[in-house]
């Protein structure tokens, strides 16, 4: 019994001497980080690592703790980074440092890694490659704004088809905004009625919930639920229905393929593969599955979103939404659309749009970051592995760069002489080495979608209805658009 009692005792102090050893290496690993909230045991911050928790507490944790403070995620800190000058040091002037990504266990198990947000070094020659197949694929060029036009065109007759009446136009947006996407990724543009359009978005859809669910946060939180075939089983069954959608068009392209003349993104990385043939390529089958996933995930779940937005504010601001007509009106008139020549001859336009994006704020925290290195960073020092979370609302309000940050004001856009004025504080695609592909893409759908619209109609609030003020629209807009209606009035002074 005594030598029980002396075991047990023993491992008791062998556990707490652990235990301290490990909590002192952690300390003095951590111990030179921005302050912040204390954490509580084993925990850590949770309450503010939640979805919904920058716009909440961080702008008051800034206040009190300074412009970087430290949250833990049990025993992982994470550091916050708020305002424009701190955000830019870190991402534009500490860029390399600053380009890891977290590692995500769910993502890794049915990505194999190849997830664009995976923290492997493959997202260096998975972004050049990107960047160039859709260069490519007419990106930047007069052939993608063509299709663009041709797609608002298409986007006017199915609102036209509403006749005023209240309806939502996020579905006739993802439709159009889809088409395109499908088009430089699969090389097929289909009718509005076209089941197969239809299935796209569904099954993009059903994947980008299901990569969000608490079921895979739960799994990322505790990677060892991930052993159990069970789980696994689970998560592979979740996003495999987009996968096959796409391995079917894999298939089809594989047969049909020009090596002389490549269509789409599909095309340019199946010959990709056959430059780099072997196991050890990273240019294979599934990770072309996987960036096509991300490429459609990212399309379906801000431009269109970005797009309703718009819309909702111009219902709620008439004034606003008369002062842009107008000068479309004068600048191209009604006999053709808006194209990428005319943005330079209508600035409050393309202020306009450009305040609707800071306004909207679509992304309050951009994704995690991880630092790379060890690295010293405004008079801290950051451990390399460290998560950081930019939070670009922090930027988007930023009272040293806006001069009413809580107003919509398109003068933030706009010089003494009413010229459009650039602001590298306009961070809605974050900065740096991780800014968003997709940018130079949806730039070009948000003005040419948003002037052929207002062109054309007059977006008014459904009768019977009470307009928001700002704040209110602000607070509201995840509902506002996810169910507003709208009604779209054709203007008169359009000839058919």
């Amino acid at each position: 019994m005594a030598l029980v009692l002396l075991l047990t005792s023993f491992i008791s102090i062998l556990l707490t001497l652990l235990f301290l050893v490990s909590f002192w290496k952690q300390q003095k690993r951590y111990r030179n980080l921005p302050p912040g909230p204390p954490p509580m045991p084993l925990l850590g911050n949770p309450f503010y690592l939640t979805k919904n928790a920058a716009s909440r507490y961080y702008p008051e944790l800034s206040k009190k703790y300074g412009p970087a403070f430290t949250l833990w995620k049990m025993r992982s800190p994470t550091v916050v980074l708020c305002g424009y000058e701190v955000v830019k040091d870190a991402l534009v002037n500490h860029g390399e440092e600053f380009s890891g990504r977290p590692k995500y266990p769910t993502q890794d198990v049915y990505s194999g890694g190849y997830s664009f947000l995976s923290a492997s070094l493959t997202w260096r020659p998975f972004r050049r490659f990107i960047l160039s197949s859709l260069r490519n694929a007419g990106v930047g060029r007069k052939i993608m704004e063509d299709r663009v036009l041709e797609e608002a065109d298409s986007l006017i007759q199915a609102t036209a088809k509403k006749a005023g009446q209240p309806f939502d136009p996020m579905h006739v947006l993802t439709l159009a905004v889809t088409n395109i996407m499908s088009s430089i990724v699969f090389g097929e543009k289909c009718e509005y009625q076209d089941k197969k359009l239809h299935h796209l978005i569904q099954t993009t859809r059903r994947h980008s919930s299901n990569i969000r669910s608490m079921f895979h946060e739960i799994c990322n939180l505790f990677p060892v639920l991930l052993k159990l075939p069970t789980i696994k089983d689970k998560l592979c069954k979740e996003v495999g229905e987009l996968g096959t959608l796409v391995q079917d068009q894999v298939h089809f392209h594989e047969h049909a393929l020009d090596h002389s003349n490549p269509r789409d993104f599909t095309d340019y990385f199946l010959l990709k593969m056959k430059e780099e043939p072997g196991a050890g390529s990273i240019f294979n089958k599934l990770s072309l599955q996987m960036l096509t996933n991300s490429l459609l995930v990212g399309a379906m779940d801000t431009t269109p979103t970005t797009l309703k937005f718009f819309l909702v504010l111009m219902a709620h601001l008439p004034h606003i939404q008369e002062k842009v007509q107008r000068e479309i009106d004068e600048v191209v008139g009604p006999q053709r659309l808006p194209g990428v020549t005319d943005r330079a001859q209508l600035p409050y336009t393309n202020a306009v749009i450009h305040e609707c994006q800071r306004v909207l704020d679509l992304a309050p925290i951009s994704h995690y970051h991880v630092l790379t290195t060890d690295t010293q960073f405004r008079g801290f020092t950051l451990p390399k592995g460290t998560r950081v979370i930019p939070f670009l609302s922090s930027v988007l309000t930023d009272p040293t760069q806006w001069e009413t940050p809580e107003e919509f004001n398109p003068g933030h856009f706009l010089d003494d002489e009413g010229l459009f004025l650039t602001k590298s504080a306009f961070m809605v695609f974050s900065a740096g080495k991780r800014a968003c592909l997709g940018e130079p893409l949806a730039r070009l759908e948000l003005f040419l979608f948003f002037s052929a619209l207002l062109q054309r109609f007059t977006f008014r609030l459904p009768p019977g209805s009470e307009p928001y003020d700002l704040k209110s629209l602000k607070s509201r807009k995840a509902a506002l658009i996810g169910t507003a209606e709208l009604c779209a009035v054709p203007r008169s002074v359009v000839s058919n």
